[in-house]
């Protein structure tokens, strides 16, 4: 009898730190979402200033990505995005040319950029700081972006899906993008928006 109560007990205990630990890993309960690539309802763009007198405008074509997203646990949110750097694209094929170059992106060398996110704290409004490692022109560094929830809910199709859009800027000298462009053009803003379908 005191050995089936013992067994009883440590099954018990068992049990409860098994739920324990369950509940403590919020990213088990996250949702997974694939970024809605082939429905373009996605985009990675950026602007930089030319000569400090306007707005040149551009994008990356290709690129791929998934997040997750738990509306109990926002905290333990995240999101992974690999960018292939040939596709820049900012409507003139010669300056596409150039930032492919090894004066900027280097394609040859660095075929990838990529981030990771490493942190996620969103307020009541539904913006968030997104922190995480970027990793461009062989260079890795952390960064944190505005981020804002568009909304979520069911598609036409039987689907779910749910949309973020988000800014930050970066320095090119702190990815080793030494090129001069003068000082108006010493930083750059990323610009995303992406749609995820969940899994």
């Amino acid at each position: 009898m005191k050995t089936q109560l013992l067994k009883v007990t440590k099954n018990i205990l068992l049990s409860a730190s098994l739920a324990t630990a369950l509940l403590a890993s919020g990213s088990l309960f996250a949702d997974d979402y694939a970024i809605d690539k082939k429905g373009a309802h996605a985009s990675i763009q950026f602007k930089i200033s030319h000569l400090g007198y306007s707005w040149l405008w551009g994008r990356f074509n290709d690129f791929d990505g998934t997040f997750s997203y738990d509306e109990k646990n926002k905290g333990a949110s995240k999101i992974a995005v690999t960018v292939n750097t040939k596709s820049v694209d900012s409507n003139h094929a010669e300056r596409d040319k150039h930032l492919r170059s090894d004066d900027f992106l280097d394609v040859e060398k660095f075929p990838e950029a990529k981030f990771e996110s490493t942190s996620y704290v969103e307020g009541a409004d539904g913006k968030a700081k997104l922190k995480g490692n970027l990793t461009l022109h062989g260079v890795t560094k952390e960064i944190e972006v505005d981020v804002a929830q568009i909304g979520a809910g069911k598609d036409p199709w039987g689907g779910f899906r749910r949309g973020f859009e988000g800014q930050t800027r970066i320095a090119l000298k702190d990815f080793g993008i030494t090129k001069n462009l003068g000082p108006a053009s010493a930083e750059l803003d990323l610009i995303f928006s992406f749609e995820g379908i969940k899994k």
